[in-house]
């Protein structure tokens, strides 16, 4: 896993310790992803099938995309799909992926790079591999989580942040066995590059085999550790985890995650997506790209879609254009 990294994490700030006085969040549940296929076909796991919408909000999604090494020829994205309602997150952990957007709007991420999109009041997307990935193969691994907007957001302007992944604020354990990145929100001082409509935080932990991480964490944000990779053990009773599973904790403020003292030969440490926000409490109507607060404001965005009003797919794009094969 290529993301951004360091080669001595000693130099990097520290958490600090915590006292005899902390209340670890125990383990509310525990689930398993299930696999499946998305856009033109790319393989993910659905991190969040499973989990009543109440014990997510503000999130909606998430899909770990690959792992997978391609052949060349093999690499796929997605086609020209409409978003509105909400924010997509999506944080490529290896290879490279380009988006643009009906505005006009686009760009590459690579490695460590997160590329939030704010869809608001609604846009037309497009995500693919580069040319060259296309024609090379390669490996391919990422991830993308759908952040809901409250009610007074759902209609503003469409934006994006482009977050190189050298922006995240690098921190580690006191014992110096973590790697800790902080994508957005804030973990013990230490604030990350996103900016959010809802208070929010994101983190990949990479954890050295043995290692153990009690992390601070806001007593008001609910707290969510999914396992990109590696095993080990959640909470204070040291629940099994492995690669796929989401661990939905309870109240508290502090998490505390072990790896496994023997990982996989191709996994050599325990890797973590950590993700916590103040829930909005608000209605959530979802159907496919549109997460609404009604059923009569999904029947609006649909309609809207229809019409042209979301946007239309830029002519060089169009495939009578000759513009087909060109990439963003």
């Amino acid at each position: 896993m290529p993301a951004i990294t360091v080669d001595d994490v000693l130099v990097l700030p520290r958490l600090p310790e915590l006292g005899e006085s902390t209340t670890y969040r125990p383990v509310r549940r525990l689930t398993t992803a299930p696999s499946g296929f998305e856009g033109e076909g790319f393989p993910v796991r659905r991190a969040f099938a499973g989990v009543p919408m109440t014990e997510l909000d503000p999130f909606i999604h998430l899909d770990q995309m690959g792992e997978v090494d391609y052949a060349p020829g093999e690499p796929k994205g997605t086609p020209w799909h409409p978003h509105r309602g909400f924010e997509t997150v999506t944080y490529m952990i290896d290879g490279i992926m380009d988006h643009q957007d009906s505005q006009g709007g686009g760009g590459t991420i690579t490695d460590g790079d997160t590329q939030w999109m704010t869809a608001g009041r609604g846009l037309l997307h497009i995500e693919a591999p580069p040319e060259h990935l296309v024609m090379s193969g390669g490996l391919f691994h990422g991830l993308q989580l759908w952040v809901n907007l409250p009610r007074v957001a759902k209609m503003n302007p469409p934006r994006y942040q482009d977050i190189r992944g050298k922006e995240s604020a690098l921190l580690t354990t006191p014992d110096g066995g973590a790697l800790i990145r902080v994508i957005a929100g804030e973990i013990a001082g230490h604030r990350g590059p996103g900016s959010t409509h809802t208070p929010i935080t994101i983190a990949h932990v990479t954890l050295q085999p043995g290692a153990e991480l009690s992390l601070p964490w806001r007593p008001d944000f609910n707290a969510l550790v999914y396992v990109l990779a590696g095993r080990g053990t959640v909470g204070t009773d040291r629940r099994p985890v492995h690669l796929g599973q989401l661990a939905v904790h309870g109240p508290g403020d502090a998490l505390r995650v072990t790896a496994d003292a023997r990982q996989d030969a191709n996994t050599p440490a325990l890797e973590l997506y950590i993700m916590g926000g103040q829930p909005i409490r608000e209605p959530v109507a979802h159907y496919g790209p549109f997460v609404m607060n009604t059923r009569a404001e999904l029947v609006q965005a649909v309609e809207d879609y229809q019409a042209g009003r979301l946007g239309v797919i830029p002519a060089e794009r169009m495939p009578h254009s000759g513009g087909e094969g060109d990439r963003p």
